[in-house]
């Protein structure tokens, strides 16, 4: 079968396209924009285009016969490609059919990884313990990762690991053999209107799973947890040797996994854990005293600010809001989040999906409320922010960029391009 994906540089299609690669489907895809997702593609020889007027759609239709188009939710009705698909009479749908028809043919036993925070990481995790303890898997993460490819499809594997994102209610077309529940609070305000939306929609899918990891901190906000839920108390993080609260409670999530599977003793899973090299863009290293991370709510900025503070007690924030539609949803979080950062550079809204009847809120409406106010700084993605980063690395301090629009792609640009 022959499978074309709209979107391929997403962190949802561009592992499902590895994963029907592997699975021995043909692959093409496009995109927007190149990405370290599409570089990845590419250097595994699938044909990819950042034309999406339809005419690479069509071309590969010819050459090919495309048997199914998957999209990315954030493609609009009347996009090119998929209006091409249409007129071509392509079978389509979004990742989720495509994805759950892999899992029940190979028969696979679906781990899935939710939650607001910490998806990416601890898929990643799971995926390098159970590489470590020899145990064949297939799996799909939400980022590139450095010990593999993002989706991988092992003929050999019993187990699927999947980052399973509750944008567009994705999560919900899945019955997962055993889900780990990260975290909850409330994110996506596109997709869940209320906070009792988005928690309704993860009661649901705890009822869905066979078997959950949780912790018991998350049923305080009315999570409905099932009779097959293993609860966990924040007394029982596993004190790993990694860093970061959140990582370890994390890291505790996946050893508790490992013993539910009967897979490996604990020593062999705390050495698996304790050598994890990170997943990109998730606290990543980029050169000394320079790090890069996906975070972009006020939790998560909480979370790696703490981190970075066990490493470095002078930690500068270059922070990068992202889709202004959520801001208006998480400005309140904003006021003590990003206590720990000595000095904070913020950056105008990264803007996506936007409903276009809000207000932009500017960067002086946003930090307004932050209990460090005279740390922050107005800055733009251009050569006087870069210079003020040269210079806290030179002092010594550690800097931490974050955010899920262009910031990564900038730093690293602005990194290869200096002496």
């Amino acid at each position: 079968m022959n499978i074309y994906f709209s979107g391929i540089g997403g962190v949802g299609l561009g592992p499902l396209a590895e994963i029907a690669r592997d699975a021995g489907h043909g692959v093409f895809g496009s995109d927007t924009t190149e990405s370290l997702t599409t570089d990845e593609l590419l250097r595994q020889n699938i044909p990819f285009s950042t034309d999406q007027s339809g005419d690479f759609l069509t071309r590969c239709h010819e050459q090919k016969k495309i048997d199914w188009f998957v999209y990315t939710a954030a493609l609009a009705d009347d996009h090119p490609e998929l209006i091409m698909a249409r007129k071509l009479g392509i079978p389509m749908s979004k990742r989720d059919e495509l994805l759950t028809q892999i899992i029940k043919e190979k028969n696979l036993k679906l781990i899935a990884v939710a939650g607001t925070h910490g998806k990416t990481s601890t898929t990643a995790l799971m995926v390098w313990v159970l590489n470590q303890l020899g145990v064949p898997i297939s799996y799909s993460a939400g980022s590139t990762i450095s010990f593999g490819p993002s989706g991988f499809f092992d003929p050999a594997s019993s187990y699927f690991v999947y980052e399973c994102d509750e944008y567009d209610r994705n999560f919900l077309h899945f019955r997962p053999f055993l889900t780990l529940l990260t975290s909850v609070d409330f994110d996506h305000p596109d997709t869940y209107p209320t906070q009792r939306d988005y928690v309704d929609a993860f009661s649901t899918f705890l009822a869905q799973s066979n078997q959950a990891i949780m912790w018991r901190r998350d049923t305080v906000i009315n999570i409905v947890p099932t009779k097959r839920s293993w609860i966990l108390d924040d007394r029982e993080i596993i004190p790993f040797q990694v860093a970061g609260e959140h990582n370890r409670a994390n890291s505790t999530l996946v050893a508790k996994a490992c013993e539910f599977l009967g897979l490996g003793d604990a020593e062999q899973v705390k050495s698996a854990i304790e050598s994890f090299p990170g997943a990109s863009r998730r606290f990543e290293k980029l050169a000394d005293n320079l790090y890069s991370d996906y975070g972009h709510h006020p939790v998560e900025v909480a979370a790696t600010l703490q981190l970075a503070r066990e490493l470095n007690d002078h930690v500068v924030l270059v922070y990068q809001p992202h889709q202004n539609t959520r801001q208006h949803q998480v400005r309140s979080g904003y006021t003590t989040c990003m206590q720990l950062a000595e000095t904070i550079f913020w950056l105008p809204t990264y803007q996506s999906r936007e409903n276009m009847l809000l207000p932009i809120l500017t960067p002086e409406q946003l930090t307004g409320r932050l209990v460090n106010r005279g740390a922050v700084h107005y800055a733009s993605l251009d050569e006087t922010l870069w210079g003020h980063i040269q210079q806290a690395r030179q002092l010594n301090k550690l800097v931490l960029c974050m955010g899920a629009g262009t910031i990564d792609h900038w730093v690293r640009e602005m990194l290869a391009s200096s002496p």
